[in-house]
């Protein structure tokens, strides 16, 4: 029973010194915070003089600050003579001699740990930990560097290596370390990517990169892994056809079926690049056979490559027509099946929005819609391009029916909420403005951030001018317009916009009409003409509806388009100061960080 009381009697003396020790830790730190060292001082002396091993490292660095170096120096020493084994004390000791000035001393101690340094992986490692710890960057490269020496092992602590070389964002260095560490272990491409594309910072870093795998391409032309790397390195340069020569002349020597080529030619569709991504399709069709996988999903994919060159740039009918006929000429050699919708599909939107061909256009989506092994996605997104047709080709309540059927099948999914932003739509467009704002008000809470600020922007347009117009008519002429410029039919567009004043003097659709003319400009690709559009909107109606999406046009006409970068950032900055509430503040903020120059932190 003794026993028992005394043993609690000592572990409450014990839970209560323990308390006290954190709370004077606690304060002898806030007093470091502040800058006041000395009264630290007392506290850390008194704590090390209770537990030598637990606060040695807190005493001696406020002894450092105060700068009283022999003190810190005879404390090294003394745990150094009582633990001869650990090296913290010794590198503590090292640290004290160079924070003093006397790196010569420093200097002796750290090439005495080396030289005792055992010849274990273990140890080698856990001394580099502790000078890295130390942030003495440099001594524990030097010794990983002589630890691979005495084990006579260049691939041992590749990591540790990499991660020192990172934080030191000695590129050669690390970009030599990640050569050697993937010619052995492959797996570690995709870090090595991400890696050396946040501590590279331009194009002479990559020039390093492309030096250092050449020179090994030279000495072993036979090591993939080096032309992955010099593909991914010219895709970094936004030197596609390069990427693309070396892709295919790594494909010839494995002979494989070309998959590493169809993934690289859908990098440079991404990117822009559709000339190469083309070269690129074309060679795998004339690798490939017609029974090979690859041979449809290539001739699909290059036409419809050729569908976005066109489109994206100025085009004449002459190179509408003949894109159509590629669409046409691949549907009667492979069928209208499950395989060929997608292209089914394309050549429909072709029809439809650029050839106006809108009876074809429907009869072909019709068509793709009743094939029944479609994958349910792409069913979908057929029946809702059937739908638009139905609705430009003046057949509203088939329009209607079929976005139901897509919202109905895909309830509560994204698919879902739009099939009912498109049937709100085709109420506005038809003049039905009650009903189209009732469901547009839901469409606000939209899972999709793009739905919800078209549904917001559209319900508040309607709103706006019935005010002043509780008829309506200024905004069922609006909406005609709208229409047409969803229909691709500008010229049209452009006559019933411009009459909206002369019918009805004093609507209150005036930053409606420059926004809408503004996207008329971007469809005819037209960017300085768009421009003036929307710069008025940002002068003469600062706090209207369209006010944030004119400043971000303008910033992405600036970047993308005019290529001028000085006039992009100034656009992006103002969404940030002037419109902090507006949808477009991530990506404004994402645009204007990488036009400043802005790198991600090499370390993080």
């Amino acid at each position: 029973m003794k026993y028992s009381f005394w043993l609690i009697v000592l572990l409450l003396a014990l839970s209560t010194s323990l308390h006290a020790q954190d709370n004077d830790l606690q304060l002898a730190r806030q007093y470091t915070s502040n800058g006041e060292l000395q009264k630290a001082a007392d506290i850390y002396q008194r704590l090390y003089k209770q537990d030598n091993e637990t606060y040695f490292s807190l005493y001696t660095d406020n002894l450092i600050g105060l700068k009283k170096f022999d003190e810190a120096e005879s404390a090294a020493k003394k745990m150094m003579r009582k633990y001869p084994a650990e090296n913290q004390y010794a590198i503590t000791l090292g640290k004290i001699y160079t924070e003093q000035g006397r790196a010569d001393k420093a200097n002796d101690v750290y090439s005495d740990l080396v030289k005792k340094l055992p010849a274990q992986p273990g140890a080698i490692s856990s001394l580099a930990t502790q000078f890295y710890q130390a942030e003495n960057f440099d001594l524990a490269i030097k010794i990983l560097q002589q630890g691979r020496k005495q084990l006579q092992n260049e691939q041992l602590f590749a990591m540790e290596l990499i991660s020192l070389y990172r934080i030191k964002r000695d590129k050669a260095a690390l970009t030599e370390e990640y050569l050697n560490l993937l010619t052995v272990n492959p797996m570690y491409f995709n870090q090595a990517q991400n890696t050396l594309a946040t501590v590279y910072q331009g194009e002479a870093d990559y020039d390093l990169l492309r030096v250092a795998l050449l020179k090994r391409l030279q000495k072993d032309p036979q090591q993939i892994i080096y032309t992955n790397l010099l593909t991914w390195q010219y895709l970094q340069q936004k030197e596609y056809d390069q990427a693309l020569n070396q892709a295919i002349a790594l494909n010839r020597r494995q002979s494989n079926n070309g998959n590493d080529i169809f993934d690289l030619c859908q990098t440079l569709v991404a990117n822009g690049a559709y000339d190469a991504a083309i070269r690129g399709y074309e060679y795998l069709l004339t690798k490939n056979t017609r029974t090979d996988e690859l041979y449809i999903p290539s001739k699909i994919e290059l036409v419809n490559t050729k569908n976005l060159k066109i489109t994206s740039g100025k085009y004449v009918q002459e190179d509408l027509l003949s894109l159509e006929k590629d669409y046409t000429d691949l549907l009667t050699e492979f069928g209208r099946t499950a395989n060929t919708a997608f292209a089914m599909q394309k050549l429909a939107n072709l029809q439809a929005f650029k050839l106006h061909k809108l009876n074809e256009a429907q009869k072909l989506l019709e068509e793709a819609v009743n094939i029944k092994t479609l994958r349910p996605q792409l069913m979908a997104g057929c029946k809702l391009d059937l739908g638009d047709v139905y609705l430009i080709n003046n057949q509203p309540w088939e329009a209607t029916l079929i976005y139901s059927q897509v919202e109905k099948a895909y309830a509560g999914t994204p698919m879902a909420q739009d099939a009912n932003y498109r049937n709100a739509k085709l109420s506005y467009y038809t003049g039905d403005f009650k009903w189209a704002k009732g469901q547009l008000n839901v469409l606000k809470a939209a899972t999709s951030q793009l739905i919800a600020n078209d549904a917001l922007n559209l319900s508040l347009l309607i709103a706006d001018n019935l005010v002043a117009d509780t008829a309506g008519n200024a905004l069922k002429m609006y909406a005609r317009a709208d229409l047409l410029i969803f229909a691709e039919q500008p010229n049209k567009a452009m006559l019933t916009l411009d009459s909206i004043d002369k019918k009805f003097p004093g609507n209150a659709l005036q930053d409606d009409i420059l926004m809408a003319k503004a996207r008329l400009f971007l469809q005819k690709k037209e960017y300085q003409a768009a421009a003036v559009n929307l710069k008025e909107i940002v002068a003469n109606h600062p706090a209207d509806l369209w006010a944030d999406d004119a400043v971000y046009m303008l910033g992405t006409i600036y970047e993308e388009q005019l290529n001028d970068k000085e006039a992009a950032k100034t656009y992006f900055q103002k969404i940030i100061t002037d419109y902090p509430g507006s949808v477009w503040i991530g990506n404004a903020r994402k645009h204007f960080r990488i036009l400043r120059g802005d790198k991600a932190d090499s370390a993080s």
